[in-house]
């Protein structure tokens, strides 16, 4: 992932709990934003769930620079919640991690 180029990160997260994982993926995930949004650097932190998708959760990132962003994953805090998570989702987090590029028309 790299900033774009008037320097902020946005970041995408989707992700999907195991079954019968569901209610405790929510709780989890609720308690993880409010801390992300204390972070340094942070811009907004926004979690979803995916409607008619039970489970199905995405959260909108975004960071002022690369290394705020990095700052919050490398946080003893996530670094703590990592091995949580696994227990609650499908697949790795990495599977799920998209950065967006913003893009503007000339005109």
């Amino acid at each position: 992932m790299t900033a774009t180029p008037n320097g902020y990160v946005t970041v995408i997260w989707e992700t999907k709990a195991k079954a019968g994982k569901e209610a405790d993926l929510k709780a989890f995930i609720t308690a993880a934003v409010t801390p992300s949004r204390n972070d340094a650097g942070n811009i907004d932190y926004e979690a979803h769930e995916v409607e008619g998708q039970p489970g199905a959760f995405v959260i909108y990132e975004r960071w002022e620079t690369r290394a705020h962003l990095d700052a919050h994953l490398g946080a003893p805090r996530m670094q703590e919640l990592v091995p949580q998570m696994l227990e609650l989702i499908e697949g790795s987090i990495e599977d799920g991690i998209r950065l967006l590029r913003p893009f503007r028309p000339a005109h």
